[in-house]
């Protein structure tokens, strides 16, 4: 019989995430923490260097994120995608680093909500928008280089509270209700401060548009 191929391994089926919980919830396996950890980690990171705009910062909340991960996933249900949950608990610390910093506490208060007028699509856009082009998600603008920079110039000109909802939603994917958890307010000022988000992008991108369509 002839020897099995050496990349067999890497022919098989991954092991899923959850699969990988469940082995560390039974016996504390290290080496499933450890891919689970590998898996997230660039995600996490990036979550936190676009929110903190700081590398040490962004690497001090990836620690900070699966310390807790690691106290916490025994306690997990699975009633999120173990991403989303990972996803939360890093936005939760990067958010508590930036109200440490004062960056956001005029933005403490609740937002009036938007949600019942009309301006939002089924899945939660804002309809009203100056072009086509700004209908499309923010990581396909991304793959316009010129588009990808002034919008992540204006991004970074948001209040902190609305980038990180912003991010959180048209960068990362969140719902509007792990967004709501991991910012601890409630769905109707996630969408309210979301549209005046993409209210403000609108407004500053508007004469780049135009330049385009011209």
């Amino acid at each position: 019989m002839s020897k099995p191929s050496a990349n067999l391994a890497a022919q098989a089926p991954e092991v899923t995430d959850d699969a990988l919980v469940t082995r560390f919830q039974d016996g504390q396996d290290r080496l499933a923490f450890d891919e689970l950890v590998r898996r997230h980690r660039n995600r996490v990171y990036a979550l936190a260097l676009r929110m903190m705009k700081n590398e040490d910062e962004a690497l001090e909340i990836v620690q900070d994120t699966f310390l807790q991960v690691f106290r916490k996933l025994p306690e997990f249900r699975g009633e999120s995608l173990f991403g989303s949950w990972v996803h939360r608990i890093a936005a939760n610390f990067a958010l508590m680093k930036l109200r440490r910093k004062k960056l956001v506490d005029q933005f403490e208060a609740p937002l009036e909500t938007e949600t019942e007028d009309g301006m939002f699509s089924s899945d939660g856009r804002w309809e009203v928008y100056p072009t086509g082009m700004w209908g499309r998600r923010a990581d396909d603008l991304a793959l316009d280089a010129e588009l990808r920079e002034k919008l992540v110039a204006a991004v970074e000109k948001l209040p902190e509270a609305h980038r990180a909802v912003f991010m959180l939603r048209d960068f990362d994917g969140l719902s509007y209700n792990e967004i709501a958890d991991a910012l601890e307010t409630s769905v109707p000022a996630v969408k309210s401060r979301l549209h005046r988000a993409r209210l403000a992008l609108r407004e500053d991108l508007a004469l780049y548009f135009e330049g385009r369509e011209a």
